[in-house]
């Protein structure tokens, strides 16, 4: 099996100016994501894609393949992310020939496992190529959730939930962004990696579900480190 990891990094951030490579437990954040698909058997090459020059200098020296500087069309805040991802498997399968995966690691997850990237590997193997993505449980459950309209709140889940214990509600999962990998047949054909019929490559452990957003998200992530 021939896996491409890609890793999506652009240099503008709102929230976190530099985020990816801001250093986190004395390396940059962009290099956790290079480093834990490193020396796996079926990953064929480790691709960044960015539009930053930084970026590019960093992942480079931590052994990450980068070919080029990300088109301007596709480093706008308006750029999708499949986009930006069709743009690497284009290029790639034509310098290097097809892949039967390519696995998206965020870098914004960097506390995910190498046992984790093996699971979804697995997964992706025995469930014949289907779309695996990684998520984890809800914080909040839909079923306890509200909506407010015109001043009023209202249950965003009709039904008993709010009745039932929190042992007795059914589980509820949310896409955690640090594990997504797919055929790139179906990612062309769909142009998304969540599917009707994706496997769900369940992460349990809360930090590896940590995904850096915000500053708070960030001093979140320097504690994890110093547990």
């Amino acid at each position: 099996m021939r896996i491409l990891t890609l890793i999506t990094a652009r240099g503008g951030s709102k929230r976190l100016p530099g985020k990816n490579i801001c250093p986190l437990g004395g390396k940059p954040l962009i290099v956790w994501s290079i480093n834990v698909a490193k020396d796996i058997a079926e990953i064929v090459d480790i691709l960044v894609s960015t539009d930053d020059p930084k970026i590019y200098e960093i992942a480079k020296n931590a052994g990450a393949m980068v070919p080029w500087l990300r088109p301007p069309e596709l480093a706008t805040d308006t750029a999708s992310s499949v986009d930006v991802c069709l743009h690497a498997l284009q290029w790639y399968e034509k310098e290097n020939g097809r892949i039967d995966g390519l696995m998206l690691l965020q870098p914004t997850s960097p506390f995910r496992s190498r046992d984790t990237v093996l699971r979804g590997i697995e997964l992706f193997r025995k469930q014949k190529n289907r779309p695996v993505v990684g998520v984890s449980t809800a914080k909040s459950h839909p079923m306890w959730c509200f909506k407010i309209e015109n001043g009023i709140m209202s249950q965003f889940i009709k039904g008993e939930g709010l009745r039932m214990q929190s042992q007795d509600l059914p589980s509820a999962y949310t896409i955690n962004g640090a594990f997504y990998l797919i055929s790139p047949e179906k990612l062309r054909k769909q142009r998304k990696f969540y599917t009707e019929n994706a496997v769900p490559l369940i992460i349990t452990s809360p930090e590896e579900s940590i995904d850096i957003d915000t500053e708070w998200d960030w001093k979140l992530a320097e504690a994890t480190i110093k547990l």
